[in-house]
């Protein structure tokens, strides 16, 4: 059914389900998803609200629609790369992804109606794992242990009070060190001196915790 609701001509010249699923985006990177409704949605195109029902037949459809576009944008694991090297890439690719469109953090894995680009990333991550030797179950626990590790920095990168490392150090010195007596609170004190000091980026942390998960990985590929 809403394959055949898309299929219809719409009344609005120039619109289109690529055009609507794009718009759609373009507001949740702008205003977040919550507040995204198909009204709001048809004024930004300058369109009839009810044009919209040709091509997704209500908000959850149109949801369904928007994650499959941001699953595109991530970088499939490469069928010609080592699986660390496959896995690495598509890990980092996804943090670049989810920094563009933050809303879908905690959307990318709760939609019950998956749609091809959706499919075709998942395939995509068991064939890299099951090829280079893990076994079904430890396929599975290390998809999980990876998803878990991105989705998870991801959420916590977009909460943080500071967008680069400069803006960290300015923080931290003014800010979070004045509050971390060493004499109370020695190692805090300690470690934010370090940060006010300079020369810490946490952007580099992701790639860390990246090679350790995946160095884990790689010590239980060969014992199973």
């Amino acid at each position: 059914m809403a394959a055949e609701r898309r299929d219809r001509p719409a009344s609005n010249a120039g619109l289109s389900a690529a055009r609507v699923i794009t718009e759609a985006v373009r507001l949740a990177d702008l205003e977040g998803v919550d507040g995204l409704s198909m009204r709001r949605l048809a004024e930004a195109l300058g369109a009839g609200a009810m044009s919209l029902y040709h091509y997704v037949s209500n908000k959850e459809e149109l949801l369904d629609a928007m994650v499959d576009m941001v699953f595109q944008e991530i970088e499939l694991p490469a069928s010609d790369a080592d699986w660390r090297t496959a896995m690495r890439r598509r890990a980092v690719s996804a943090r670049e992804v989810l920094a563009r469109h933050r809303w879908a953090i905690g959307l990318l894995e709760s939609r019950t109606s998956p749609g091809p680009a959706n499919l075709r990333h998942h395939e995509a991550i068991a064939a890299c794992l099951r090829n280079a030797g893990f076994t079904i179950a430890m396929a599975t626990h290390a998809n999980w242990l990876l998803d878990s590790y991105v989705y998870g920095f991801a959420l916590q990168e977009a909460s943080l009070p500071f967008d680069s490392a400069d803006e960290l150090t300015q923080l931290t010195a003014g800010v979070y060190l004045p509050q971390l007596p060493p004499d109370e609170f020695p190692y805090l004190s300690e470690s934010a001196a370090a940060i006010a000091a300079g020369g810490y980026d946490p952007a580099e942390e992701f790639a860390f915790g990246l090679d350790l998960i995946l160095t884990a990985l790689e010590s239980a590929r060969t014992k199973g």
